[in-house]
């Protein structure tokens, strides 16, 4: 998922209007609304057939859903310019074609007592036009129309931030995925189009088209279900993972096919490293893709866009400064690790966006340590510090569709790196990650609740940890100065129940403390020339007060 940030144009969250005013119409994207709240989407099936000439689509899209509560009224998101051709429902084996009203990017459909408490129905909408069309894929999001080197059409979309919406209609929330969503897509016979999952079949039809059928059986994001289309040759290979032999499968431009078995070579080192640290890869039975795209690259989900030119680093670039992060590929490593957290852990809503970002950005870390050892890994981590805006809190405005600041990235990962340490026990804390990629496997979450399982594992209070870091801008800052015959220490620039253990080197030797706003002493014996100072893995600051200053801070 992509940010613009000062030094570097990244792959990371979409500014989403933070100076704009909040409306009726973010409110009913963002929340669990009445006409949302009444039935749980089972199943996509989406049939689209793009003109690649004419940059128009025709298509149908099956929402097949249960309802959970009584209900009669449904909001179905679809963005304009598409408009709806027909929508009807199926239900107790009738097919009724139904009216509905327009709402902006929604609309409503009144389904009435057909859909009662546990029954499962399916509303058919079929929709046409010229979908809205991204110019800076996938910052602003839509369809991306483009050719390829030799010609040949290169065609996709990118809809995280923008919404699904923007292509097929659909109960455009993170907060309801699908168990299963079916892709077919109808392009010249020329061509290739890949979608998620498995592929179920290519049929030729009479009109020098071929439709391809792709199915996902594990839930899925909205976002992450997305076509490909292009002159596309096919790399296979198996990894042994941890659950079996895991299908790898590369769909990359036909020219560029020599280049891509070479530089994939690194796909089974990077899962190999993820599973051992977070356990096995959530999606064996839809296999794993990485799809050449006409982007810089997406994490959707068992089809991973990889459009990053071959090249280590991030467009060739080093996204801490190190020199370490051009040493790999951050496309294939970072949107890979979603395949984690983004994809099988999902937050409900988009304000908690740091579940997904946060966690996959220290994935990058992970897998320079496994590759390079621990300090190029603290190495690298730190180094991303200089990207941290501080600019307004991580979390976000809740129901509203909007993301939190940006700091999601860099700032979450410094969190997780920050409480590795204070946690002071690396066996016990990928533990905790496999165990939350065990016991949160395919669900959708809040912050609160990664949040209280990381407590909870970890044995720490890390609430007053989360407000601080999540909730608000500062950097705690830990004072220490000469107070009393001793050295003491207090954190300051944070909230009044902020506590985190800290290893301090005091005279050049390691100590774990755990202070908290009050002036804690620290233990062992020193004099006036001591020197202390903060291990750089705490994301915190430092400040050396003065005789005069402790004085001063004294009354």
């Amino acid at each position: 998922m992509l940010s613009v940030f000062p030094l570097v144009t990244g792959l990371m969250a979409y500014p989403q209007g933070k100076h704009a005013p909040l409306t009726h119409a973010d409110t009913l994207r963002g929340s669990i609304g009445p006409e949302r709240a009444w039935w749980d989407v089972t199943h996509y099936g989406i049939d689209v057939r793009p003109d690649l000439q004419e940059h128009t689509i025709t298509a149908t899209t099956d929402i097949t859903f249960k309802a959970t509560a009584p209900g009669h009224r449904m909001q179905i998101d679809l963005q304009h310019p598409l408009k709806i051709d027909e929508v009807r429902l199926i239900w107790s084996d009738v097919s009724e074609l139904l009216p509905v009203e327009r709402d902006s990017d929604l609309f409503h459909v009144d389904v009435g007592d057909r859909c009662p408490i546990g029954s499962t129905c399916t509303l058919t909408v079929r929709y046409s036009g010229h979908p809205h069309e991204a110019h800076n894929a996938p910052w602003d999001g839509g369809w991306v129309w483009r050719k390829d080197a030799e010609g040949n059409p290169f065609v996709s979309v990118a809809c995280q931030g923008i919404g699904a919406s923007v292509w097929y209609p659909c109960k455009d929330t993170q907060a309801d995925e699908p168990d299963s969503a079916e892709l077919r897509i109808t392009v010249p016979d020329t061509l290739q189009a890949i979608g998620n999952g498995r592929l179920r079949g290519t049929a030729r039809n009479n009109d020098g088209t071929a439709t391809w059928t792709w199915a996902v059986v594990s839930p899925i994001n909205n976002y992450d279900i997305i076509p490909y289309i292009g002159k596309y040759a096919h790399i296979h290979d198996t990894y042994a993972g941890l659950d079996g032999p895991l299908d790898l499968d590369y769909w990359v431009l036909a020219h560029h096919e020599a280049e891509a078995r070479e530089h994939f070579k690194e796909v089974p080192i990077m899962l190999n490293c993820f599973e051992g640290h977070f356990g096995p890869y959530p999606f064996y039975v839809d296999g794993y893709k990485l799809v050449e795209a006409p982007y810089l690259g997406m994490e959707h989900q068992s089809a991973v866009a990889y459009g990053n030119g071959f090249q280590e680093g991030y467009r060739g670039m080093d996204l801490s400064g190190t020199g370490w992060g051009k040493k790999w590929d951050y496309i294939i490593v970072h949107e890979s690790g979603h395949e984690w957290f983004g994809n099988s852990i999902t937050t409900a809503d988009i304000a908690d966006m740091w579940v997904h970002e946060g966690l996959t950005d220290y994935s990058e870390t992970i897998y320079v340590q496994c590759v390079f050892g621990e300090q190029a890994g603290d190495d690298y981590v730190i180094g991303l510090r200089r990207n941290i805006r501080n600019d307004r809190p991580i979390i976000g405005p809740y129901g509203v569709n909007k993301e939190g600041s940006t700091d999601m990235y860099y700032k979450g990962a410094n969190l997780i790196h920050t409480i590795r340490h204070a946690m002071n026990n690396d066996q016990r804390f990928f533990a905790m990650l496999r165990e939350m990629n065990a016991r949160f496997r395919h669900q959708v979450v809040t912050s609160k609740q990664i949040e209280a399982f990381i407590s909870d594992f970890s044995g720490m209070d890390l609430g007053p940890v989360f407000d601080q870091y999540l909730r608000t801008t500062q950097v705690p800052v830990l004072q220490w100065g000469w107070q009393h015959g001793q050295v003491v220490v207090r954190w300051s620039h944070c909230i009044d129940t902020f506590h985190l253990p800290v290893r301090l080197l005091v005279d050049d030797r390691p100590l774990l403390i755990d202070p908290r706003k009050d002036w804690t002493p620290v233990p062992g014996e020193h004099d006036k020339h001591s020197r202390l100072e903060v291990d750089r893995n705490w994301y915190v600051g430092e400040e050396h007060l003065t005789r005069k200053a402790m004085r001063k801070a004294a009354r």
